[in-house]
């Protein structure tokens, strides 16, 4: 059995539509009222813009993107370059960590010791 470069999307396209529901139901637990004030579109589109974002650091396994979109909506959604955080990109760059879990593990765990808020 082959599978055609058109039914690998579609599964891809299906995987991705799984989990951007997922992500969504889990930020409206955590994050009830920044996900009430994006509105429906606007927290699909942020997930989606995590999920890009991620993408850039090699990180792609669900779990560690979730972290990641975890981190993006404590801090803002540029907080991989903002200036004021220069403890993200510094973990996100740091080439000595080349595994992509241990990577988004270290960025979350710092997130949570500069958060005002408690991380899920």
């Amino acid at each position: 059995m082959q599978i055609r470069p058109q039914q690998m999307e579609t599964f891809s396209n299906v995987s991705q539509f799984s989990f951007e529901h997922r992500m969504e139901a889990h930020l409206r637990r955590c994050s009830p009222e920044e996900c009430r004030k994006l509105g429906s579109d606007g927290l699909r589109e942020t997930i989606r813009y995590g999920i890009e974002r991620a993408k850039n650091y090699g990180i792609v396994l669900e779990r560690d993107v979730c972290k990641y979109i975890d981190v993006m909506f404590a801090f803002g959604h540029e907080f991989d370059s903002d200036p004021e955080l220069p403890w993200a990109s510094g973990i996100l760059t740091d080439e000595s960590i080349s595994d992509a879990t241990n990577r988004t593990e270290r960025l979350f765990e710092t997130a949570k010791l500069h958060s005002w808020r408690p991380l899920v």
